[in-house]
C-alpha cells in the first residue's frame, strides 16, 4: 500500500477504517480513513485530484433521480418557510440562516442558491462561489452573482465582511490553503463562519461505518475542535464563538444509512421525505436529551466556528 502523508503536517498516518462506499449518492469505489499519528488529522485515501472530484460533483451530486427531485423540492419549501426559522431555535443553526447583519457577504460552496436567498432576505449582500456548474447555473437562475472559480484564482472588487464555509471546509483538497485564502478575501476584521462534521462526535462512535458523515469520496479530511482551532490560529484568525449542534437530518440519516447498509435502495431511503422527516421528529422529539448531551460535551455531531480575522 502507498504510505499517505497528513495533509496538514507531513506527518506519517496510518488507516484506521478501511473499504467505506459512497452511501449517499452511490459512486463507485472504496476509500478508507487514515488518522495521522502526529497531529490526529483523519483524512480520506485515496484522495481524489481536482478533476476527478468535479466530475464526481457534477455527476452524482445533483442527479439522483425522481425521489431525489421531490425530496428537493420539499426541502426547498421548508427552507423559504416561516416555519424554518422556528425550526432553527430548536434543531440548531449549522448554516448561519439565522444570522442578521449587514455588509459583503461570500458562500463558498453555495450550491444552488438557497442560502444566498436568506442571507440577503437577513440584510447581507451575499454573492456565491461553486465550482460545480450545474448548481452554479441554478443559483445564477436566482438572481445572484456566483462566480465559478477556484478560491484561488478569485479576485473580488472588494475584500468580504463575511465568509461562509458551511460544510465546505472538510471537502477541501488543501484545507491549509482554503483557510489561507479566505483570509486574504476577508477585511481586516471580518469573520470566517464555519460548520463542519464533527469527527469526535458521540454519533461516530454509534454508527461506526455507515455514518453518515463520512461522506466518502467528497469529505477528504475530518476534523476535531482542536485540530481546526489549530489551523485557524496558525492562519491568523481568532476564534470568537465555537459550539456543538447535532442536527436532526444527520441523526435521521445516519440512522437510515445503517438500517439499510448494502442495500440497493440505500441512498433513495436517504431521501425518502417520510421517512427522514419521521426520524428527524424522533431524533428531536424522544432523542433530545442525548442529543443535548453530546453537544454540551463537545461530542455533537457538527462543529459551528465563528473566526475573525487578526
Amino acid at each position: 500500500m502507498t504510505p499517505v502523508s497528513c495533509l496538514l503536517c507531513g506527518g506519517e498516518t496510518s488507516r484506521e477504517i478501511e473499504g467505506l462506499i459512497d452511501n449517499r449518492f452511490g459512486a463507485p469505489g472504496s476509500w478508507d480513513i487514515h488518522r495521522c499519528r502526529a497531529c490526529g488529522l483523519e483524512q480520506t485515501a485515496p484522495r481524489p485530484d481536482a478533476a476527478t472530484l468535479k466530475h464526481l460533483y457534477e455527476t452524482y451530486y445533483n442527479d439522483g433521480g425522481a425521489t431525489a427531485a421531490r425530496y428537493a423540492r420539499w426541502r426547498e419549501r421548508f427552507l423559504m418557510s416561516s416555519l424554518y426559522r422556528l425550526f432553527l431555535e430548536l434543531d440548531g443553526d449549522i448554516s448561519f440562516h439565522g444570522e442578521r447583519g449587514a455588509g459583503r457577504l461570500l458562500d463558498v460552496g453555495c450550491n444552488e442558491g438557497r442560502g444566498l436567498a436568506l442571507y440577503r432576505a437577513n440584510g447581507f449582500a451575499p454573492e456565491g462561489l461553486e465550482l460545480n456548474r450545474v448548481a452554479a447555473a441554478a443559483a445564477r437562475a436566482r438572481g445572484f452573482a456566483v462566480h465559478e472559480v477556484d478560491i484561488a484564482d478569485f479576485r473580488p472588487k472588494a475584500p468580504f465582511d463575511r465568509i461562509v464555509l458551511s460544510n465546505v471546509l472538510e471537502h477541501a483538497l488543501d484545507p491549509r490553503a482554503m483557510t489561507s485564502h479566505v483570509r486574504r478575501l476577508l477585511a481586516q476584521g471580518g469573520e470566517a463562519w464555519i460548520s463542519l462534521p464533527n469527527a469526535e462526535s458521540w454519533l461516530r462512535r454509534v454508527f461506526g461505518r455507515h455514518w453518515i458523515n463520512w461522506h466518502v469520496p467528497y469529505h477528504i479530511v475530518h476534523f476535531t475542535q482542536a485540530r481546526l482551532a489549530a489551523l485557524l490560529a496558525e492562519q491568523g484568525f481568532e476564534i470568537v464563538d465555537a459550539h456543538h449542534i447535532t442536527p436532526a437530518l444527520w441523526a435521521a440519516q445516519s440512522a437510515i444509512a445503517f438500517s439499510f447498509a448494502g442495500r440497493p435502495d440505500q441512498a433513495r431511503r436517504l431521501r425518502s421525505t417520510i421517512l427522514v422527516a419521521a426520524l428527524m421528529a424522533l431524533a428531536r422529539g424522544l432523542l433530545f436529551p442525548l442529543l443535548w448531551l453530546g453537544n454540551r460535551l463537545a461530542r455533537g455531531d457538527c462543529l459551528v466556528v465563528k473566526a475573525r480575522r487578526l
